[in-house]
């Protein structure tokens, strides 16, 4: 066992681990454009930050007007994005860090994303992050989104840990919202620095609001060491 207890992690992926925003911000233009939405800009793509890709493009259809099935948006944007993601995701360093400061310390680690299965792969294979994570949780293990706290919940039964003993690194507002929702403490790394005082925030345990800036494995890791009771 480790020497922080019972404890177990759990990582957002993108915006968290992963800077992939930019990779769906441009797979987001793309397939906007083919469907006769032209200039989506990176302000128009901040809104859907911590969304899941299924409940994104619901809301293109509603804020939009498309008549393509949600379906065909989904698979449309999915396409574009593998594409980019398999030669252009950027895991952050303090991040890779931190994963590495847990497994050494036997800490298990998953990722529950809102992202596709294949979406979530991609990333995982391309920036060689599987390796330190136990467990996978991706859209397609569960029904609801965030912020509903089902897919951390999912992954904490994959980990056999007890919710109270999970902690969640997120970059969203919904996702820190799921977190509490969830029973778990949450070290919220905001994506947008200007989001930082969204209601969903001020439910985290640990808020860096200058976001990955202010993000360092060592401070983590030694806030966990300080706020974890002994077995």
């Amino acid at each position: 066992m480790s020497d922080l207890g019972a404890l177990a992690v759990i990582f957002d992926l993108d915006g968290t681990l992963v800077d992939s925003e930019p990779n769906y911000y441009e797979a987001s233009r793309r397939a906007l454009a083919e469907y006769g939405v032209p200039g989506y800009t990176w302000g128009d793509h901040e809104s859907y930050v911590g969304i899941s890709m299924p409940e994104t493009v619901l809301l293109w259809r509603q804020r939009y007007g498309l008549r393509a099935p949600a379906a065909e948006l989904l698979a449309a944007a999915d396409r574009r994005y593998l594409e980019l993601a398999r030669d252009r995701t950027r895991v952050y360093p303090e991040m890779r860090a931190f994963l590495e400061l847990l497994a050494a310390d036997g800490v298990p680690t998953a990722v529950a994303s809102g992202s596709t299965p294949e979406a979530v792969s991609a990333v995982l294979t391309a920036t060689d992050l599987q390796g330190l994570l136990r467990v996978v949780v991706s859209a397609a293990d569960v029904r609801c989104g965030k912020p509903a706290p089902d897919t951390f919940l999912e992954a904490a039964r994959r980990l056999g840990a007890d919710p109270r003993d999970c902690v969640v690194l997120e970059d969203a507002a919904p996702g820190a919202a799921a977190a509490h929702a969830a029973g778990m403490r949450c070290i919220a790394v905001p994506y947008v620095a200007g989001q930082a005082d969204e209601p969903g925030f001020g439910t985290a345990s640990l808020l860096l609001r200058g976001g990955q800036r202010e993000f360092t494995a060592r401070s983590a890791y030694a806030w966990l060491r300080e706020t974890t009771k002994d077995p």
